[in-house]
């Protein structure tokens, strides 16, 4: 403990820390809502009860446009709020922050293509054919190459947001930059603030959108390309059972000695797990199997059983023990661990920093990381493909992500009697440590 408190915690706190990381973990934290939603009409349009088919086909459509909605402009909103934290975080204006990134990210999504259009002097002619009903047949010399741009449509869902990353947080440090170089248009001191602070954009804004037009278009650097190529690796790897294992290890290890694992771990696997998800969303509506067993919501329902840790497992085994401080605390923090907050048993007990608590807090995490990963990959339970509040109670959350799957929820029940049986002979070991500590207190006085 000495050597983890000196060498591991300081450089791993100013990790958690991080200015950049923290406005990145806010912006995914602020699209969340927006997945619950799309998951909840999801849900409806396909809730797996036999004749439901029949019932919602005619108005699958109309379900499926909140989903459209939601999942397929996640990198837009995750751009906009990332910038709008770091803005605010560097003393800049949020929301002039979040306008500009967003407006660069839109701008490097648009797309080029060659089409052909039929040349001004035979328009008359295959308007006559057209108005005939007859078929028209058109030389080469008849048609007109020409350049048509639109918005990429699937850079602006999951597989743009590695970019929007990037676009946001270099949107804000080029407006930072500005500021205090004091490169900006500053308007007299009676200006209404609203004109006064677009104005104070306005430079920075025309750097960014010259810069970043020159590298996509006149260039043709494909940033969306060369930004997933450097990311797929760890893409390949969270969606691996090693992969999740060391994540899983990572998060409980960090809470272990103090530090927050998932927020220090959520700026850099909350948008691989959001682009999981949005992929197994769209096969869901393609109606193919889906692709990713780790998606956003596998870890929050399946691993962190009532708290990070499994902890609620420890809450049950020692709401009867014979040591008064281990029996009130669970008491305590039972209810709370009902909707998966679990800092009082985690805090109270404590488990953190604690080596008897500490390896079964890991080991739990680890177990049922390996066995639901394993369940899902064997197609025995259903992948996760619905996003729901992390406070969702266990079972109900294992239900309810998988979208109505009854045989996740038993297997929901299972864990936290798997987790059980790992804390159990740890927790009777704290207990006696206890029990014997308070013994040789009384003796002594």
């Amino acid at each position: 403990m000495g050597f983890m408190n000196k060498y591991v915690v300081p450089p791993l706190t100013v990790l958690s820390e991080n200015t950049y990381l923290s406005a990145i973990r806010a912006g995914m934290v602020s699209v969340v809502p927006l997945t619950i939603i799309g998951g909840l009409f999801l849900i409806v349009a396909y809730f797996p009860v036999s004749g439901w088919d029949a019932i919602v086909e005619p108005h699958r459509w109309l379900l499926e446009i909140p989903v459209t909605a939601t999942f397929g402009l996640l990198a837009v909103f995750a751009c906009f709020f990332i910038a709008y934290d770091l803005g605010k975080q560097l003393k800049q204006e949020a929301i002039v922050s979040a306008a500009m990134a967003t407006v660069i990210f839109l701008m490097i999504q648009i797309k080029v293509d060659k089409e052909f259009v039929v040349a001004p002097e035979s328009e008359e002619r295959v308007a006559e054919a057209i108005e005939q009903s007859q078929p028209v047949a058109l030389t080469k010399d008849e048609m007109v190459e020409r350049d048509e741009a639109a918005l990429r449509m699937e850079g602006l869902g999951s597989q743009g947001l590695f970019t929007a990353v990037l676009i946001a947080l270099v949107s804000v440090r080029v407006q930072k930059f500005f500021t205090d170089m004091n490169f900006v248009i500053r308007l007299p001191e009676n200006v209404p603030p609203v004109v006064s602070e677009s104005f104070l954009s306005l430079s920075p804004l025309l750097f960014l959108v010259l810069t970043f037009w020159i590298i996509r278009f006149v260039l043709g650097v494909d940033i969306d390309s060369i930004v997933q190529a450097i990311f797929t690796p760890l893409v390949f790897a969270l969606n691996t059972l090693p992969g999740i294992l060391v994540y899983a290890f990572l998060v409980t290890m960090l809470w272990s000695i103090g530090i927050n694992g998932d927020n220090a771990m959520d700026a850099i696997v909350a948008p691989i797990f959001l682009q999981y998800l949005a992929a197994n969303v769209e096969a869901m509506t393609q109606g193919q199997p889906l692709p990713y067993v780790t998606a956003y919501g596998f870890f929050t329902a399946f691993v962190n059983v009532g708290g990070t840790g499994a902890t609620i497992a420890l809450a049950l085994i020692l709401m009867n023990s014979k040591e008064p401080g281990f029996r009130k605390v669970s008491r305590l923090s039972l209810p709370t661990q009902i909707f998966q907050i679990n800092e009082p048993i985690f805090f109270g007990i404590p488990i953190v920093l604690n080596p008897v608590f500490m390896v079964p807090y890991i080991l739990s995490a680890l177990v049922l990381t390996a066995s639901s990963y394993l369940l899902m990959d064997w197609n025995v339970i259903h992948r996760p493909f619905v996003n729901v509040p992390w406070t969702t109670p266990p079972i109900i959350g294992h239900y309810l992500v998988t979208g109505g799957d009854w045989k996740a929820a038993v297997w929901g029940a299972i864990s936290i009697v798997i987790a059980m049986l790992i804390y159990y002979p740890f927790a009777k070991v704290a207990e006696r440590q206890r029990l014997k500590a308070e013994a040789a207190g009384v003796a002594h006085e």
